[in-house]
């Protein structure tokens, strides 16, 4: 009885070995994925929710591209729907595009579609079908804002600002980097955490 419950625990306990071992190597494979401040993004291309492809490369500004993940039904991604809508209007002229990233598996084109119509959202919003520029660039939350200057590095990444309800603002942190790319100065502040709704991801 002894040998045999010897040997029953032994393949359990390498059977937890294995798994352990797998996922101390998934999540370091997951993590040098991530876009972190000074890594350059690489073209891509996605569709749209009219089903339109578009590329980073067709929609880059002269000056640089704010990649912002959104969700149609997370309540702190709607709460700062009019300041998206106004970045994207503000800094248009002056050279930087915004562009929507909606990697949530259960948004589908028509909801994404209804909801820009519904509250004001003009700029082009992409459908990232199995969430792999979420995964590509490491994001995990939304709203969170992936600033790239003129030749796709990220300068900026993090939170639009510091208040969800829009009151009390003490830090502008997206307008302060947007503001230096377009002065050709460093963005001081070059990282600030994002708070927000966890993508909602498809299984692996």
């Amino acid at each position: 009885m002894k040998p045999r419950f010897f040997t029953f625990a032994l393949v359990i306990l390498a059977a937890i070995c294995c798994a352990a071992s797998f996922t101390f190597n998934h999540t370091f494979a997951a993590s040098t994925l991530e876009a972190n401040v000074g890594a350059t993004v690489a073209d891509f291309k996605l569709l749209d929710a009219s089903g339109k492809q578009h590329s980073l490369s067709s929609l880059k500004g002269a000056k640089g591209t704010a990649l912002i993940f959104v969700s149609t039904q997370c309540p702190v991604s709607n709460a700062y729907n009019e300041r998206m809508a106004k970045l994207a209007a503000d800094y248009k002229a002056k050279g930087i595009t915004v562009v929507g990233i909606n990697s949530n598996k259960a948004e589908d084109a028509a909801t994404i579609t209804k909801h820009a119509g519904d509250n004001g959202l003009s700029f082009v919003i992409l459908k990232d079908a199995g969430n792999k520029i979420a995964d590509q660039l490491g994001a995990q939350v939304t709203p969170e804002v992936f600033l790239l200057d003129a030749s796709n590095k990220v300068v900026y990444r993090g939170r639009i600002d510091d208040a969800r309800n829009g009151t009390n603002i003490t830090a502008n942190d997206t307008r302060d980097a947007m503001d230096a790319v377009i002065a050709g100065t460093p963005v001081k502040t070059a990282q600030a955490k994002a708070f927000g709704c966890s993508i909602k991801r498809v299984a692996e």
